[in-house]
């Protein structure tokens, strides 16, 4: 690519609810010599009665985000200016644009975000404080964050978004939560409306579409902890679950790290993959399940726990993992015997790439400790009991016990 085209042509500024009043003069100066001028439906209201300058042409996302998004490519190398609200990189158009457009050929603006509004409005410290969005997005990833003393700001849609969060936490035993709604942060129409999620889902207050919610938990619910090892309750499942123990043991092995993406192949519930991208930092997970019933499980707990953006693929491995995404780590919860499973996987894998594979029966042991002769890795076995009644006392059920093969993909391998 030339330097031309490194060249920044596109500039995306953030705006206030203050409209264009709360652009620095330097973004004033770039909005006036703007040649195109592309701007969100909420925008609309903001900028309305402003005098814009004389432009070749207006676009407008409500016409599309892929149609928009084509025209604008259409012009890169000429001057292309993009209004957004806030801070256009967090979780705004900019972040959006970046998977199109190089960073080299574009400009940002910020102005605050609706976050940092919203925190300074509360005295909440921004460190402190779950940001996410729920705009355009399923509310089920408010699930994930809703936890006893948890402080949450999410941008939302419109009044509905706040509505049902409202309901969702009065549900799962929030509803003694403090829902702040702030509208209109920074312009004359601003204002805090403050509520328990339970007056707020019964109530149905008027509000306005544009909003930012910020949550305050009350620690009336159940913890359900981003650290592995969710109580097995936590899911839907046949029976076929990774226990809790061993589900920690395992997803230690398997080392989350940022963006990473996981295949976890024999899904069953979907309990490794689920608890892979609770971890957070933008981990990403693929669920590989065969039969129609686990990936209805599958589907459930994922909404439940709060990652509906889990990729499930139904299929029978190996053949189901033709044409997937490389992965950075593979767990084989089952299946390990089957033929042609295990090289199908290895060879998907990248060089550094890690493969974690459990097994509980004698023939899946076997070949785990085969496959260790020739690739290396660490084999270990791990024994769980739990206490159950024994008449009027109290002893120990043994679980089956897993063995646990870990390996790095090296050189020559």
């Amino acid at each position: 690519m030339s330097d031309a085209q490194h060249t920044p042509w596109l500039t995306i500024i953030g705006i206030g609810d203050n409209g264009l009043e709360s652009l620095t003069p330097e973004a004033q100066a770039i909005v006036w010599q703007a040649e195109t001028l592309v701007i969100g439906e909420r925008l609309d209201a903001v900028i309305d009665g402003s005098n814009l300058p004389q432009l070749k042409r207006m676009l407008t996302w409500g016409a599309g985000f892929r149609e928009t998004l084509a025209e604008i490519l259409k012009l890169r190398g000429t001057p292309v200016t993009v209004l957004a609200t806030g801070d256009p990189l967090h979780f705004g158009i900019g972040a959006t644009l970046r998977r199109y457009v190089a960073a080299e050929e574009m400009f940002v603006l910020p102005s605050p975000s609706a976050f940092s509004l919203a925190a300074a409005r509360l005295g909440w410290p921004v460190q402190s404080v779950t940001q996410i969005s729920l705009h355009g997005r399923p509310l089920a990833f408010l699930n994930r964050h809703v936890m006893p003393r948890a402080r949450i700001l999410a941008l939302t849609s419109d009044a509905s978004t706040v509505q049902a969060a409202a309901v969702l936490l009065a549900e799962r035993g929030f509803g003694a939560s403090v829902l702040h709604v702030l509208e209109h942060m920074g312009s004359h129409r601003e204002r805090i409306l403050r509520m328990t999620a339970l007056e707020m889902a019964e109530t149905c207050p008027h509000m306005s579409d544009f909003n930012t919610l910020a949550i305050d938990c009350a620690a009336d619910g159940p913890l359900l902890a981003p650290v592995p090892g969710l109580p097995d309750e936590a899911f839907r499942h046949d029976g076929q679950l990774t226990k809790r123990e061993i589900r920690a043991a395992t997803l230690a092995q398997l080392a989350p790290f940022p963006n990473a993406l996981l295949w976890d192949v024999g899904a069953g519930c979907g309990s490794i993959a689920i608890e892979w991208m609770r971890s957070g930092m933008g981990t990403k997970a693929i669920a590989i399940e065969a039969k129609a019933e686990r990936l209805a499980m599958i589907r459930e707990n994922a909404v439940t726990l709060g990652v509906p953006d889990l990729d499930i693929v139904e299929g029978h491995a190996p053949e189901a993992l033709a044409g997937l995404k490389r992965p950075d780590v593979i767990f084989i919860g089952g299946g390990i015997s089957g033929e042609g499973l295990f090289e199908a996987c290895w060879a998907a894998l990248g060089l550094g790439g890690l493969l974690v594979a459990n097994a509980v029966t004698i023939e899946g042991e076997a070949r785990l400790a085969g496959l260790r002769g020739i690739y290396g890795g660490d084999l270990v076995r791990i024994q769980v009991a739990r206490a159950a009644p024994v008449g009027r006392y109290c002893g120990w059920k043994s679980l089956m016990p897993v063995t646990m093969w870990t390996v790095v993909k090296g050189e020559g391998a």
